[in-house]
């Protein structure tokens, strides 16, 4: 029997993992440790993740860490229909789980850091409208890959879609009008079943 478990409170990068267990339909022990607990720099977290952050998992005993890496990775050892089906689907796969980590991320977590979660008075208005307008770009050529499709590989929900809707999970915040493909696959990718169940898991009334 497969033994997984996971490193991670689900209100972190955690929840992307929290997501794909659940469409996979996989059991797992849960360690939500926190990003500020002091055990993550010392063993035996350091043995899973030397670099001292979550999330990290271990599936009978192999570790790996980086929320995109692991979720490829489950995708690639459990299949089902959320795995790429051929070489140029995980080739696509891997472009687009890049793709938000490079291009959508940074900005996106800043924000939504400085127009929704800070106290008011700490936020930092420039900053938040200069990562919006560096989105601009990144989203529209998101809308326009979605042009006349409704997920981003192949004809079906995908880990591709996964990985990049759980990085804009901050997007569900956003007016994305400008952007309605994006808005429709955004809102269809986060109204999963499982995805549904790693908000709540985070503690988000859904």
């Amino acid at each position: 029997m497969t033994t997984i478990k996971l490193h991670g409170l689900a209100a972190s990068r955690t929840l992307r993992v929290i997501w794909m267990l659940n469409e996979l339909g996989l059991p797992y022990e849960h360690d939500p440790i926190s990003f500020s607990d002091e055990r993550l720099r010392q063993a035996p977290f350091t043995d899973v993740n030397p670099n001292g952050r979550i999330p990290a998992l271990e599936v009978d005993g192999f570790a790996i860490y980086e929320s995109m890496a692991i979720n490829l990775y489950l995708a690639d050892r459990f299949g089902g229909a959320v795995a790429p089906a051929s070489a140029e689907e995980r080739g696509l796969a891997t472009q687009w789980s890049f793709w938000v980590m490079t291009e959508i991320e940074r900005d996106i977590t800043t924000w939504v850091v400085n127009a929704r979660l800070k106290p008011e008075g700490e936020r930092d208005p420039a900053a938040a409208q200069t990562a919006l307008a560096a989105l601009q770009r990144p989203l529209q050529a998101l809308e326009t890959s979605l042009k006349g499709r409704d997920y981003l590989v192949g004809d079906r929900f995908t880990v591709a879609d996964l990985n990049v809707a759980a990085v804009m999970y901050r997007g569900l915040l956003m007016d994305l009008a400008a952007y309605p493909g994006v808005c429709v696959w955004l809102q269809r990718c986060w109204s999963r079943e499982a995805a549904l169940a790693a908000r709540r898991a985070r503690g988000d009334q859904v």
